[in-house]
């Protein structure tokens, strides 16, 4: 009598392109909470308050250029993954979360121009004068990309966390968080001048995208 022989189960291993997609997801906010967090020049009402607080902590403001190129590198195709798990059960929501939220991020770069010029006029021995017309000569399209990023992260954010919530790929308190997080960035630098809070509110779409991350994985 013959016996058969059992083939052993076969396994997808999970490609490493899609293991780096999903590492990366939440290190982009992550950086970016880490950088609300040591920004010297958080609680600043103008330019001469600006230059005096990097002239003050220059080590600072070179951990924020450091992390601000995290954020460039990484939050855009964390974006696109998040949007590929969104995407089925929320077309529309997905869509506009996207074209809102890619600009945003990709203005990052540009508007980031700013801190460049406030460190390099530190270290290159400027007088606080001095440093304050280079960066007030600097050239208006970064007010342009700030006004796109603000815009564009918040409120492509808040859509990418209701499309989370409408796909139910993720539980309802990671979309939340998502959703959420952006707005109470926005409040705790415009209202209340924390960056305690604004850390927290970072760290609220890490968090989130981490939970995301776990379906890109599964997907993979």
């Amino acid at each position: 009598m013959m016996t058969a022989t059992l083939a052993p189960p076969r396994t997808e291993r999970i490609p490493l392109t899609t293991w780096g997609v999903a590492l990366l997801m939440p290190v982009g906010p992550a950086a970016i909470a880490v950088l609300r967090l040591v920004l010297p020049y958080f609680k600043a009402s103008d330019t001469p308050g600006m230059v005096d607080a990097v002239q003050a902590q220059p080590g600072q403001q070179s951990a924020v250029l450091w992390l601000a190129y995290i954020g460039v590198l990484t939050l855009v195709p964390g974006l696109i993954a998040a949007a590929g798990i969104a995407r089925a059960g929320a077309p529309r929501l997905t869509t506009w979360a996207v074209a809102l939220a890619v600009p945003g991020y990709l203005s990052l770069g540009m508007f980031v121009g700013a801190d460049h010029l406030l460190w390099g006029a530190t270290t290159a021995g400027l007088t606080a004068d001095q440093a304050v017309a280079v960066v007030e000569a600097g050239h208006p399209v970064i007010d342009v990309a700030l006004g796109v990023f603000v815009l564009g992260h918040v409120i492509g954010t808040v859509l990418l966390g209701l499309a989370l919530l409408r796909s139910g790929r993720i539980p309802a308190w990671a979309a939340w968080a998502i959703a959420v997080s952006q707005p109470l960035h926005f409040v705790a630098l415009v209202v209340f001048g924390s960056p305690q809070l604004d850390f927290f509110a970072w760290s609220l779409t890490a968090v989130g995208m981490a939970v995301v991350a776990r379906e890109v994985l599964k997907d993979g």
